[in-house]
């Protein structure tokens, strides 16, 4: 993932204009040429969830998640089963996305390809190693290839996303930071799950439930969801401002619980952080990808990856999901 600290001072400077440019997605015209195909297509694939065989209940409601001292994180679980909110916490919060904006990566790139939707042979490996170890080389082609900010400008305006906003104008080829909070992501997912053509949501989902232990840059992404629900499960990493090569490379398992300290989440709002370290867990988890996960995650500035995954499994095995889904 690219590193926050050498852009620190244009990126300050940018935050106003980011968060400006959020608040007026909602205002563009009308979307690309082939979103009307794209629509229809999904509205003819999608179809309900078959139930599990055996549903667990969730709690609905459910109290606010304790979050490590110093530590904002923005926490959302969605219930496909009950057509419902598990736990909505600092749901608009805004990250930036690291890694995460992937899922639209991906999306754009399917978007005109219908009605079959094929991925070629040649984009097949690069498609994979992004979506399921988090390769950077390939999003930066695909980003680079398919405009760069604009492919998030379309996907804000075809899946209604309400927090998400490109990088700063000033840093158009910096994919990671982009704008996106809890909320959007669990929108992003919906869309998948549930209106996608049938072919684009077996790819990335196929793809998201055979993710990797280690990123291609080395990191162990087994934080959060891998770490703490059953399968089926899957999942989409995202870390980023904690160097590019890890303190201790990705090969043995690794314990990312000890050693975490809670305090009660603090209140208000705020812009995007683009200093301090950022680390999420996405995804879904149980039968038939019944509940969607989201956990967004900004720590301070020169936390320690191992620190930082600690927190954030802590947090994740906390979620207020039926004890039957986790390890």
């Amino acid at each position: 993932m690219p590193s926050a600290r050498p852009l620190r001072l244009l990126l300050v400077a940018a935050i106003a204009a980011l968060t400006l440019a959020a608040a007026g997605c909602g205002d563009k015209a009308d979307p690309p040429t082939g979103s009307a195909q794209f629509a229809a297509a999904s509205a003819a694939a999608s179809a309900a969830p078959p139930p599990s065989s055996a549903p667990a209940a969730a709690p609905t409601s459910a109290g606010p998640v304790a979050i490590p001292a110093g530590v904002t994180a923005g926490i959302v679980i969605y219930d496909r089963q009950a057509k419902a909110y598990v736990l909505q916490q600092k749901a608009s919060w805004r990250f930036r996305s690291a890694s995460l904006v992937k899922l639209l990566i991906a999306l754009d790139y399917f978007w005109n390809k219908g009605p079959s939707y094929t991925v070629p042979a040649a984009d097949q490996p690069q498609l994979q190693v992004m979506l399921r170890s988090s390769d950077d080389a390939a999003a930066t082609g695909l980003w680079k290839a398919n405009g760069q900010r604009e492919i998030v400008e379309r996907m804000v305006q075809r899946l209604g996303l309400q927090d998400t906003a490109p990088p700063p104008v000033s840093q158009p080829g910096f994919w990671g930071y982009t704008a996106v909070s809890a909320g959007d992501l669990v929108r992003v997912y919906q869309y998948i799950l549930d209106k996608a053509p049938q072919p684009v949501r077996e790819f990335i989902m196929g793809n998201l439930h055979q993710t990797t232990k280690c990123g291609t840059d080395h990191y162990d992404q087994s934080f959060g969801i891998p770490s703490t629900f059953k399968a089926p499960r899957a999942a989409k990493q995202g870390w980023s401002g904690f160097g590019d090569d890890p303190a201790t490379p990705c090969a043995a398992a690794a314990d990312y619980t000890a050693g975490a300290q809670f305090v009660p989440a603090a209140g208000g709002t705020n812009p995007p952080d683009m200093m301090g370290e950022v680390l999420h867990t996405t995804g879904t988890v149980g039968e038939n990808d019944r509940y969607i996960v989201a956990v967004l995650s900004v720590h301070p500035d020169g936390s320690q990856f191992s620190k930082a995954a600690a927190n954030l499994t802590k947090i994740t095995k906390a979620l207020p999901l039926p004890a039957s889904t986790k390890l």
